[in-house]
């Protein structure tokens, strides 16, 4: 075998274990966070954005409605 042979035979080699070691690296742990807003909390923040100016009042009153009939 030639050196560039096994030089290149030595890079796949180690590009394979890398790669396989994240496959099965395994050990990270994953959290689900489901937390639920209340509508009086939705209704606050959507306050804010609008008092911050980064809603009109009509963009406002639209969200404003989505949110209570959503509680319907």
């Amino acid at each position: 075998m030639t050196a560039g042979a096994g030089r290149t035979l030595a890079a796949v080699s180690l590009l394979v274990s890398m790669a396989l070691a994240g496959c099965w690296g395994g050990g990270a742990e994953v959290r689900n966070s489901n937390q639920a807003t209340t509508v009086g909390q939705e209704l606050i923040d959507l306050q804010r954005a609008r008092d911050q100016g980064l809603l009109d009042e009509r963009e406002y009153e639209k969200q404003r409605r989505r949110i209570l009939r959503r509680r319907d």
